[in-house]
C-alpha cells in the first residue's frame, strides 16, 4: 500500500532523490539538466530532471510539471511521485506516453522561494522579449510599498496604508492584479518577468522539442499552490477563451475548468506563462494545457509571505532569526503541513490526469 503523504518531501534534495528512485523503479528513461547559474543553500548542485515513459513515437503525450514557482514544487513533486508509485506509467493507454518534468525551477525549490536565481517569476518570463514588455501601471504605483526599507511594525504599517488606499480606489481584485499580474520594471520586486529568457525558459523549450516533437496530441498539467479554498485543486485554463485549445480544455475538464480572462478563476490575468512554450515549440501538435492550483491560505497571507521572502533576499540577513521565521512561513503558505492536504492534492491530481488521458484518447 502506497503512503501518499510519504510521496511528498520536506526539501528539494529529498524530493529529487525520491523522484529519481520512483522513476527508475517504474522503468522510466531519466535525464538530468544541470543549472549552471546557481547552487542550493548548502552549496548543492541543482538539476531539472525528466522521466519519459511509453513508446518513442507515441501519438499522445501526457506532460506533468512541478516547481514552476519553486516552493510550490513540494506539492507538484509529491503528485508526480504518487503517480509513479501508484503504477501510473503501467496504466498508460495504448499509443500514449508520459513526460514528467521534476523541478523546472530547482533554485526556487531548494531555497524555498517562488522565483528563480535571477529573482524572476518563471510564469511571467515567457513573453516575447524582442517586443515592448506589457505595462503594469498598478505595480508602479505600489512598488515601494511592496518592498519597504525595513520589515518591522512601522515599515509594514506604512506599506499597508498605501495598499489599502489602492484597494479602495481599484478594488481588492484590482490590487491583486496590480501585484501579481506580472511586472517588467523592478528587478528587485515581486512577480518580476525578467529582461530575457531565463535558464528554465530555455531548458523547457529544448525539452519540449527533443521529447515531444513526434507527438500529435500533448496534454500538459502544471502544478501550483497558493490560491483558493484549502486543499481544493482549481483547474485553470490561462489561454484566451477564443482559442481552439480553450475549447478542447473545456471539453476535457467541463465545468471544473476556470478562466482568468473569463472572470471565473481565483487567479488574476497573467502574461508570459510557462506553458505557452509548448504550443510555440510544438506547432504541429494539438496542445492542451491546464494548471492545477491548490488552495492553501487566504490571499493576503500568501502575498505577505511572498513579500517577506523578497524583502529578505533583497534587504535582509539570511542567517538571522527573522530569516528562519520568514522561510518557515512561506513554506507553510505554499505547502501546508499535515497528511490531509497532501491526500487532497493527490486525489485531485489523479482525477485530472485521468481526464487528460481520456481527452487525448477521444479521437
Amino acid at each position: 500500500m502506497v503512503s501518499i503523504s510519504e510521496c511528498f518531501s520536506e526539501s528539494y534534495a529529498e524530493a529529487r532523490a525520491k523522484f529519481c528512485a520512483a522513476a527508475a523503479t517504474a522503468g522510466g528513461s531519466l535525464r538530468s539538466w544541470f543549472n549552471p547559474h546557481a547552487k542550493g543553500p548548502n552549496g548543492e548542485l541543482l538539476y531539472l530532471d525528466t522521466a519519459r515513459f511509453g513508446p518513442a513515437d507515441a501519438a499522445n503525450m501526457l506532460v506533468m510539471i512541478s516547481s514552476t514557482h519553486g516552493v510550490e514544487g513540494h506539492c507538484g513533486s509529491g503528485a508526480q511521485i504518487a503517480w509513479l508509485r501508484t503504477g501510473g506509467p503501467a496504466k498508460l493507454p495504448q499509443d500514449t506516453g508520459a513526460l514528467i518534468v521534476h523541478a523546472i525551477n530547482p533554485y526556487g525549490f531548494a531555497w524555498t522561494r517562488r522565483v528563480n536565481e535571477d529573482n524572476v517569476d518563471i510564469n511571467r518570463n515567457f513573453v516575447d522579449h524582442d517586443k515592448a514588455y506589457p505595462k503594469n501601471d498598478g505595480y508602479l504605483a505600489i512598488a515601494d510599498a511592496l518592498l519597504p526599507r525595513n520589515w518591522d511594525e512601522a515599515g509594514l504599517s506604512d506599506s499597508q496604508r498605501v495598499l489599502e488606499s489602492y484597494a479602495q480606489k481599484h478594488g481588492t481584485y484590482g490590487l491583486q492584479g496590480a501585484i501579481s499580474g506580472g511586472q517588467y520594471t523592478h528587478p528587485n520586486g515581486i512577480f518580476y518577468g525578467g529582461a530575457k529568457p531565463v535558464w528554465s525558459n530555455r531548458t523547457i523549450r529544448c525539452i519540449a522539442r527533443e521529447e515531444l516533437s513526434r507527438a500529435r496530441r500533448v496534454g500538459v498539467i502544471d502544478f501550483h499552490t497558493g490560491l483558493g479554498p484549502f486543499g481544493h485543486g482549481e483547474l485553470i485554463c490561462a489561454v484566451p477563451p477564443s482559442s481552439k485549445s480553450f475549447a478542447r480544455a473545456k471539453a476535457w475538464y467541463g465545468d471544473e475548468m476556470t478562466s482568468p480572462e473569463g472572470g471565473t478563476s481565483t487567479s488574476a490575468i497573467v502574461v508570459g506563462v510557462m506553458t505557452d512554450a509548448f504550443p510555440q515549440e510544438l506547432p504541429d501538435a494539438e496542445v492542451t494545457v491546464i494548471a492545477v492550483e491548490y488552495g492553501t491560505y487566504a490571499v493576503p497571507e500568501v502575498l505577505g509571505a511572498v513579500r517577506a521572502d523578497n524583502w529578505l533576499h533583497q534587504r535582509g540577513d539570511l542567517s538571522s532569526k527573522l530569516a528562519r521565521e520568514i522561510k518557515a512561513d512561506i513554506k507553510e503558505r505554499f505547502f501546508p503541513a499535515g497528511d490531509k492536504w497532501r491526500e487532497m492534492v493527490w486525489q485531485r491530481a489523479d482525477q485530472t490526469i485521468g481526464w487528460t488521458l481520456k481527452g487525448m484518447a477521444a479521437r
